[in-house]
């Protein structure tokens, strides 16, 4: 799946409490969010902006997601590798990959298995604040610009 460019960014104090509400990556977060503000802390680093010193972000938070709903899918064989990873963005997107193995070697089951996950995960998107890249169509492209304040004759 490609991930939009433009949908990520540092996660606020408040989509860190909204995220925990996702029981999968609930442990994950309160792990991960104390280690980090105690850095930030030790450091004193100046947090009024969100990149200064260590944060979340929401691609990341994703990623992990990914990692713990295919460590936890019945269908997903975890005897066999099973990564997710960023690649390299490019002007589609950011890629991210998953490589994992079905329990079940029957072609037509792997088939579904494989579409269940991904519209599990295109579901999920939007609780990360992600989006998916898609070029523009043409509907948009021919639609005039929206002008909030329109002018009266």
């Amino acid at each position: 799946m490609t991930i939009s460019q433009k949908s990520i960014r540092f996660l606020s104090d408040q989509d860190v409490e909204d995220l925990k509400r996702i029981e999968l990556i609930r442990p994950y977060l309160m792990d991960r969010n104390e280690k980090i503000k105690a850095h930030n802390q030790s450091h004193g680093v100046n947090k009024g902006l969100a990149v200064n010193g260590r944060n979340l972000t929401n691609v990341g938070v994703f990623r992990k997601y990914v990692q713990e709903y295919l460590g936890q899918h019945p269908a997903v064989n975890k005897g066999m590798t099973l990564m997710v990873r960023q690649l390299q963005p490019g002007p589609e997107g950011i890629p991210l990959e998953i490589y994992a193995f079905s329990a079940d070697k029957r072609w037509e089951n792997y088939e579904y298995i494989m579409a269940d996950i991904f519209d599990h995960l295109l579901a999920a998107l939007p609780f990360f604040g992600l989006e998916i890249f898609e070029w523009p169509t043409s509907q948009i492209l021919l639609k005039p610009p929206h002008d909030p304040n329109p002018k009266t004759s």
